[in-house]
Parts: structure tokens; C-alpha cells; sequence
């Protein structure tokens, strides 16, 4: 948990635990999440997704930003709804309009289609959208898709931490653990008071607790 959900290097963890009692290697952390995280993520989702869905299909933010995978550029695609929910991530070697029609068809067969799906000018976007049949329920504005630019923030910061990344797999497979950990403490603490925040905090650290323990 520590390693996926704040911006810290596998060292850094490595020395967190030691102040613990918790003598370990920072390659032992490594194997930690490769092995648990895929598995902690499923439960979350499988959680988050029944008996009833936690993220709301009213409104979708779509978004591409770039990577660098061993010196290559790529594109790590994010889909979140208007809450701040990460509902998909998707890594690409492109930004045209294959790369843009896999990323929705990978939500649309998970979550169904929305009302509105809002995207910046990328016109993959709009091509895309009218393959799968959504270019209505598409919309383009300067500011309208703030939510999904703001929701790569936690994630250029790990990456940051993580000193880039070495293979394209490898990226997809933390992206996907980290957007699945991210949902689980996401509070919305702009939105709460502060004791409400807390009991929601508290309950999320319980429930963690508790998938670990099983």
C-alpha cells in the first residue's frame, strides 16, 4: 500500500519499515506488489462494482498524457467519471484512432455507455467515437475536461518517485494497480467536512486491513 499509493521509491519503503523493526530488502517490496498488488486490485474493483457500481456513468472524462518507456515516447490513456472515479487506464504506442477506439471499447464493455463523454481536440477522439457510435454524446471544451487532467497528478508523481519505467507491460500493470488503490482512499476530502473525511478515512484503512488479512 505504501509503495502504490504515495510517491515513494522502493528504497524509500525499505527505510519507512526499517524504522519499524521491519528488516527487508527493497527488491523483497518489489515482489510485494507484483505479486499482491494485481490481486488487492481485483478485490477493490470487484468490491466497487457489487451489488452496486460506486462511479456513475452520467458523465465521462476522457485524457491522454505522454510516457517515456526506455527513452520511447507513449501515451497512457485515463478515463474517470465526474466524481473523480478512475474508471480505466490504457497504455499505447500511439494516440491515433486505433489507439482511441481500443481505450473505449475497454469502457464501454466494462462499464456500458454514458450520457456524455467529454475529451479535449485530439481528433482520434471524435473518429473513434463515431466507429462505436457515441459522436453525440461527445463534448469539447477549453476547461471542461480539468477533471481528468487533475487525475494524472497523482500518477506523474509516482512516476517521478519510480525513475520512469522500463517496458510498456510493466507500466500498464502499476497503472492499473494504482488507479484500483487511488479509488479505495479517495475521499474527496475538498468535498467533506473534516471529521466526516476522517470516519471515511478510517473505514477505508479497516477495509484495507481486512483484505489484507484474508
Amino acid at each position: 500500500m505504501m509503495y502504490v499509493r504515495f510517491p515513494l521509491s522502493l528504497r524509500n519503503v525499505e527505510d519507512l519499515l526499517h524504522e519499524r523493526g521491519i528488516d527487508i530488502c527493497h527488491e523483497t517490496v518489489r515482489y510485494w506488489w507484483n505479486k499482491f498488488g494485481p490481486l488487492f486490485a481485483g478485490e477493490i474493483s470487484k468490491k466497487r462494482m457489487h451489488p452496486i457500481p460506486k462511479h456513475s456513468n452520467w458523465k465521462w472524462h476522457l485524457d491522454e498524457v505522454f510516457v517515456k518507456i526506455n527513452g520511447e515516447t507513449h501515451y497512457l490513456w485515463r478515463a474517470v467519471d465526474h466524481e473523480g472515479e478512475v474508471l480505466e487506464t490504457f497504455v499505447s504506442k500511439g494516440r491515433d484512432r486505433k489507439a482511441a477506439l481500443d481505450f473505449l471499447k475497454r469502457i464501454l464493455k466494462k462499464y456500458g455507455a454514458p450520457k456524455v463523454i467529454v475529451t479535449d481536440r485530439l481528433k482520434s477522439y471524435r473518429a473513434a467515437m463515431k466507429i462505436s457510435g457515441n459522436e453525440f454524446s461527445q463534448e469539447v471544451g477549453r476547461w471542461k475536461n480539468n477533471r481528468c487532467e487533475n487525475s494524472h497528478l497523482p500518477f506523474r508523481r509516482r512516476e517521478y518517485a519510480m525513475l520512469k519505467y522500463r517496458r510498456m507491460r510493466s507500466l500498464q500493470k502499476f497503472v492499473s494497480i494504482h488507479a484500483s488503490i487511488f479509488n479505495h482512499f479517495n475521499k474527496e476530502r475538498h468535498l467533506n467536512s473534516r471529521d466526516r473525511y476522517k470516519v471515511q478515512r478510517e473505514a477505508a484503512l479497516v477495509e484495507w486491513q481486512q483484505l489484507c488479512a484474508a
